[in-house]
């Protein structure tokens, strides 16, 4: 097999300096051990089982968590330091391998709705099996012979979508699904290369993950009365007031591999080395509350883990689009109903798919720093947020445009292809303005919490531009309200909660043009809208939960529930049982560039169409995932589960 995963070597230089200062931090403090340590934790198992798969998750957590006052040295009046970590073993790589592990994948058949013709006398084809037609001379990859450079068998595959939706007429490629020492086709260097290892126990890996918060907190109260705060180490800082969908909480990166959007963002954010100061003013003439706080996150930057091919989780299924993509740029690959939009077409090395990822390296220009001013005025709580950091969601900028060249399958050729779905991955630099309000309105007996973010240079793709993206400023704002209501016929006892939020996007530098076979332009909604609702009750003297929460993409039209109970079994013990239900559109077709015309006239599918100009024949991938959005693009992903947690 080609290109089997070898475990790279890479350095850690802020870490190693945060653990310098923290060192020398408690030095200084000279080190009270007068309290003793404060510890607690859990351990848990939590399996999912998901609709027409079977077992996705089997996965057992120990989590200790601690807490020591070492109390003053003479300049800060109270040091603490807190660590939190965590461990975890995933067993379903191991007990359902077939699927997510050393034996997932298969050989496969890839759409060809231009046959029957010569050569091709089905409607399929295998990957390794298509054509360019019309007996124009072709250069293509070697999928039988294992002695071959370009060596690229079809096992260990799987049709890109194929678990989500049907071909239905438009691009589709092969995915490998196995760990990346198993099989290391598709894998992106320092970005999605995880072996086997790594995804069984995912804390244990190069950024010492198993660490989930390691900080120093010192205080200082200042003669004036005011408190500086200073926390330094490995840690979560919370920006935001709203669940689920962030809006200002972006400080931390977030590992939707774990399930999704669907766990909780305190066990889902991926900590990094932060200085956290404050400076707290308490009240003053004006406000009730003031503070001042500087964040500087000086990690190595880091990426929202969105799943790789081969994963029981993969966020819009990008892992799996960024896996074949490389896939097919390092060793060719079959393309079905590509040439002429209808032909099933093999394309050799370097012509189409991602070249790599640029992650930025670590120096001071790469880190990100944020400012916030914080407050209560006249019982209503207010932030206003900067920050400056990079992207954690990856932007494909490719299409060509004389940035390089490809490689013509149809010529045999080096060209400037316009428009080619060639990419680099890059995380471009992001400035964020923003603000939150929370506020209690006694008449409705309601909570009401508001957040709204600005952010500026944030990169979309854009089948109307040559090199496939376009960038533009985007505003994001969230409402939410809590109410507990009493609802005697259900419980005397205890109140309701019902918590409620509606999220919008705009993304003001929109562009999109209807062409003769369809729309053309950037595939996520100019404006769109998610709804959420939590029904939570109480029972048995708190001990029995049940809960209901939905969401609702507005413009995909899609739609979760996700019912649930929680039992305290004991102060120790407890149970977890939840369904997660979709309903809706579920994938969406959109522009998927094979009608750009890259390869003039090969790729052309109307008499005398210009090269680098779509004609807007779509598909479902890549980028109809856009309009689908995470909810839509799982609605063959129902699953059960089922938690047992017991703490210490």
């Amino acid at each position: 097999m080609r290109g089997v995963k070898q475990s790279p070597s890479r350095q850690g230089q802020p870490r190693h300096l945060a653990w310098a200062v923290m060192a020398s931090a408690l030095v200084t403090a000279g080190v009270q051990a007068n309290e003793p340590a404060e510890w607690h934790g859990f351990i848990e198992n939590d399996s999912h089982s998901r609709n027409r798969v079977g077992l996705t998750k089997f996965r057992n957590t120990a989590q200790l968590e601690g807490n020591k006052n070492l109390g003053s040295n003479g300049f800060f009046d109270n040091i603490s330091i807190h660590g939190t970590f965590r461990a975890t073993y995933d067993g379903v790589y191991d007990l359902n391998d077939d699927d997510f592990g050393k034996n997932a994948g298969s050989p496969i058949l890839l759409e060809n709705i231009g046959g029957p013709v010569s050569g091709a006398p089905s409607l399929q084809v295998p990957h390794g099996g298509g054509l360019v037609g019309n007996g124009v001379a072709f250069f293509g990859f070697n999928s039988t012979d294992p002695n071959a450079a370009n060596y690229n068998p079809n096992e260990g595959l799987l049709v890109l979508g194929s678990r989500l939706h049907e071909p239905g007429g438009g691009v589709t490629f092969g995915v490998p699904q196995r760990p990346c020492d198993k099989d290391g086709r598709g894998c992106i260097s320092d970005y999605l290369d995880y072996d086997t290892s790594d995804l069984r126990f995912p804390e244990f890996n190069e950024r010492a993950d198993f660490i989930r918060e390691a900080y120093v907190r010192a205080d200082k109260m200042l003669d004036n009365g005011h408190n500086v705060a200073i926390k330094l180490g490995k840690q979560q800082i919370v920006w935001g007031r709203t669940d689920l969908f962030r809006v200002l909480d972006v400080l931390n990166p977030v590992d939707f591999s774990r399930n999704n959007i669907y766990d909780e963002l305190e066990d889902i954010r991926i900590p990094m080395w932060m200085l956290e100061a404050e400076y707290q003013m308490g009240s003053t003439e004006t406000f009730d509350d003031l503070n001042f706080s500087l964040v500087w996150n000086f990690d190595k930057f880091r990426p929202n883990n969105l799943g790789q091919g081969g994963t029981p989780n993969s966020i819009l299924d990008a892992g799996s689009f960024f896996r074949g993509m490389k896939n097919c740029w390092d060793n060719g690959c079959t393309v079905s109903n590509f040439a002429f939009g209808e032909l099933a077409t093999d394309f050799p090395v370097g012509s189409i798919g991602i070249r790599g990822a640029e992650l930025p390296d670590w120096n001071l220009s790469n880190t990100q720093v944020g400012v916030k001013v914080e407050g209560v005025y006249r019982d209503v709580g207010f932030s206003l947020n900067a920050l400056s950091y990079r992207s954690q969601l990856p932007s494909l900028r490719g299409g060509g445009g004389g940035a390089f060249t490809v490689f013509n399958p149809f010529t045999g050729t080096q060209v400037v292809a316009p428009g080619i779905p060639a990419f680099d991955i890059v995380f471009p630099r992001l400035t964020l303005f923003g603000g939150s309000l929370d506020f209690y309105v006694d008449s409705l007996k309601s909570v009401f919490r508001v957040e709204g973010a600005y952010t500026r240079g944030e990169e979309f793709a854009n089948t109307l531009r040559p090199d496939l993206y376009s960038e533009s400023d985007v505003f994001r704002w969230v409402v939410g309200v809590d109410r507990s209501t009493w609802i005697r016929p259900l419980n005397d006892t205890k109140a309701i909660l019902f918590s409620a939020q509606l999220f919008g996007q705009h993304i003001l530098d929109h562009e999109l043009e209807q062409r003769a076979l369809g729309p053309v332009g950037i595939p996520d909604w100019e404006d769109n809208y998610i709804a959420t609702l939590l029904i939570k009750g109480w029972w048995l003297r708190d001990r029995l939960s049940p809960q209901i929460i939905f969401a609702h993409d507005f413009k995909a039209d899609a739609t979760v529930a996700e019912p649930g109970v929680e039992w305290i079994v004991s102060d120790n013990l407890k149970v977890t049982a939840k369904a997660n239900i979709k309903f809706g559109t579920g994938a969406r077709k959109f522009d998927d560039v094979r009608s750009i015309n890259p390869f003039d006239p090969f790729t052309a599918v109307a008499p005398g169409q210009p090269a680098g100009e779509s004609a807007g024949l779509g598909g479902f991938e890549p980028l109809g995932r856009f309009r689908a959005g995470p909810i839509g693009m799982a609605q063959e992903e129902d699953f059960v589960s089922i938690n047992v947690r017991y703490s210490f």
